[in-house]
């Protein structure tokens, strides 16, 4: 980490606590000690990834029935400058009427997805993972003009749904998502030709946008 003035949150439970070989293991994708149905085990993995996309880090203390306590470190700005100042909205112009596939197999990305574009117009498809998705996109492409993508899903991920897709339609629209950096797979698939890319957590104005970016190109 840099060196700097940094926000430190600290979120502590008195809960079961985790053993050294589970705490050394939890933020890797997948990884997880819930019951088969009950967890992706990507939840922690993205909250990695995101601290470290903002230039922080988080750090993790737990003892065996005691509880865990997460540190996370996030840069401080600078300064604050035009705090105070009145701010005139920008008037929404990303909308449409397209019809959009959204695949996450996280229901609260998934929804959340789900209703900033249909509140903009579009109709939308959701799909849990990337099988389902490769189901839809067989049975309806020619309603779908974009594809949203995540990355890092169970079963098929989105480097092979990715493939699929394209396998079906070498011209498919797909705009990348993922709560990870645009190195490693997330990297590898973008080099393949996909459209763009958009960060998770979604900001409503910054997805709206970027679905509006990929399906005006041409």
């Amino acid at each position: 980490m840099k060196e700097g003035n940094y926000i430190c949150l600290n979120i502590s439970d008195t809960g079961t606590g985790m053993s050294p070989e589970v705490r050394s293991r939890i933020f890797e994708p997948f990884f997880t000690t819930k019951a088969k149905g009950q967890g992706t085990g990507l939840g922690l993995s993205m909250v990695y990834g995101i601290i470290q996309n903002h230039g922080g880090m988080v750090e993790v203390q737990s003892h065996i029935g005691i509880g865990s306590t997460f540190t996370v470190f996030l840069p401080a700005l600078a300064s604050a400058s035009g705090a105070g100042e009145e701010i005139t909205p920008i008037p929404d112009i990303h909308q449409g009427q397209e019809t959009i596939l959204l695949v996450d197999d996280e229901a609260i990305i998934r929804d959340l997805g789900v209703d900033i574009l249909e509140d903009r117009g579009y109709r939308v498809f959701p799909a849990a993972e990337g099988k389902e998705a490769v189901r839809i996109y067989r049975e309806q492409a020619q309603e779908i003009d974009l594809v949203i993508l995540d990355v890092m899903m169970p079963g098929i991920g989105g480097k092979e749904t990715y493939r699929q897709l394209r396998a079906i339609n070498p011209q498919i629209k797909v705009l990348l998502s993922s709560g990870y950096s645009t190195n490693g797979e997330v990297g590898e698939i973008l080099k393949q030709g996909v459209s763009g890319f958009v960060q998770k957590p979604y900001r409503e104005e910054e997805l709206a946008a970027k679905v509006r970016e990929v399906l005006d190109a041409l």
